[in-house]
């Protein structure tokens, strides 16, 4: 699928699609400025793109393939490609590939989930086979037993280890809780979530010779998003030009952000699909310029993830730069917010992943460490905690292979409300 001019696809759209000929009935015949252009309201845009009588798709759906979105954080959501659109999409993530650090002949270990109309395990296989180099593909999935993984990454000699960072640690706790390594590891390519220093340490334990690289920056609604960037910030990725246009706008005024160092959210708007066209459609991410607009950008996390107790919302970096101010030892191996609700009050309780071999007393150490720590961040938690309208924040200390999960994607369910809903 040839990559279009924006005036073609958005004429094209407007013709085509219900949805974004009612978007775009007020605005001029021909449109050539994107910020001409509204940007994409979520909740009409999928109240619109139903799996019956769509009216975000500019033909019946009699040829390609579906995906399924969402299954994290919210109603699953189906996105449609063509069958060329598909294969420019695989075709230029593959190119990114290389710039992620995948050399000719490496053998890779495909450790994401498949199933259940799920895209990442078939997304990443097939992005390596139209990758431009060479290489060896081995399809584990990341629902494999853990020990049957690593006989494999053995066996076939493997050189790189792709998956979600909760996958990846997953295997790593099961190589440290047996005192072992893979040090023929090179790489290991994670997406689909951040990696954060906690996670860090427990990879480089596991895998001491590899180097952790995003493959890529990307979702099934948005599509492409960021090819990676050489360099130790692995939040930074550059536009997938020519196919992709990125935005950072401000998230007050909606204007286009252009100079570096001003967060803002990502749009995205996809100049090759025509089927479920994506013009101006938040990525669900904040992002800032690290150059000129349109160059390099960096990652900064979801635009709304956080706990909700009570009147007092807790974003998870509010929680996770606590961890980390407070972990001078780097004990901590994950963390998940819980929010519960008990003896008739709401309260957050910070359920935090460490190693074996940590006594009592360390642990009651750095939960106090961390509850003061967040307490300074976040005063309005304490403050209502102490007026009895919530319940004072609580540390729970588990294992990483007991933090609950997504089953179908194997990603960490950051934000758990195990609220009654009656």
């Amino acid at each position: 699928m040839p990559v279009q001019r924006l005036s073609d696809l958005v004429q094209f759209a407007r013709t085509h699609s219900p949805y974004y000929a009612e978007l775009y009935a007020d605005l001029p015949a021909e449109v050539n400025d994107l910020a001409d252009l509204p940007v994409v309201d979520h909740q009409a845009f999928w109240a619109a793109n139903t799996l019956h009588d769509n009216r975000v798709l500019t033909a019946p759906l009699a040829e390609g393939v579906v995906f399924k979105t969402g299954g994290t954080t919210g109603t699953p959501r189906f996105s449609c490609y063509t069958r060329e659109e598909w294969r420019e999409f695989v075709t230029a993530f593959g190119a990114g590939l290389v710039d992620a650090g995948l050399e000719p002949g490496h053998r890779v270990v495909d450790l994401f989930y498949a199933g259940e109309l799920y895209a990442s395990f078939l997304f990443v296989l097939d992005a390596l086979a139209h990758a431009p180099v060479a290489n060896v593909r081995l399809p584990m999935g990341g629902g494999a037993p853990l020990e049957s993984t690593v006989s494999a990454v053995q066996d076939f000699t493997a050189d790189v280890l792709a998956g979600t960072p909760t996958t990846l640690c997953r295997l790593a706790e099961h190589l440290a809780t047996q005192d072992r390594a893979l040090p023929r590891i090179k790489l290991l390519f994670f997406g689909g979530e951040a990696l954060y220093a906690d996670q860090r340490r427990l990879l480089a334990r596991a895998f001491p010779n590899a180097v952790p690289r995003s493959l890529g920056y990307a979702s099934v609604d948005g599509g492409l998003l960021g090819r990676p960037v050489a360099g130790p910030d692995t939040r930074t990725h550059r536009p997938f030009t020519p196919h992709t246009v990125v935005e950072i706008l401000d998230e007050t005024t909606g204007e286009p952000l252009r100079e570096p160092g001003r967060p803002g959210r990502v749009v995205v708007t996809q100049l090759f699909r025509t089927l479920m066209p994506v013009i101006r459609y938040p990525a669900g991410d904040r992002a800032e310029w690290t150059e000129t607009e349109g160059g390099p950008f960096r990652i900064l996390g979801r635009t709304e993830e956080g706990a909700r107790i009570g009147p007092v919302t807790v974003y998870w970096d509010d929680a996770t730069n606590a961890v980390a101010a407070a972990d001078a030892d780097g004990l901590v191996t994950g963390t998940q917010l819980v929010v519960r609700r008990w003896a008739g009050r709401d309260g957050l309780v910070l359920r935090l992943a460490t190693g074996p071999g940590h006594g009592p007393d360390v642990l009651d150490a750095l939960t106090r460490s961390v509850v003061a720590a967040l307490n300074a961040a976040r005063p309005f938690y304490p403050e209502n905690a102490d007026a009895g309208h919530i319940h004072p924040l609580v540390v729970e200390w588990t294992r990483h292979r007991d933090l609950v999960v997504n089953d179908r994607s194997g990603k960490l369910v950051r934000v758990l409300d195990e609220r009654p809903t009656a």
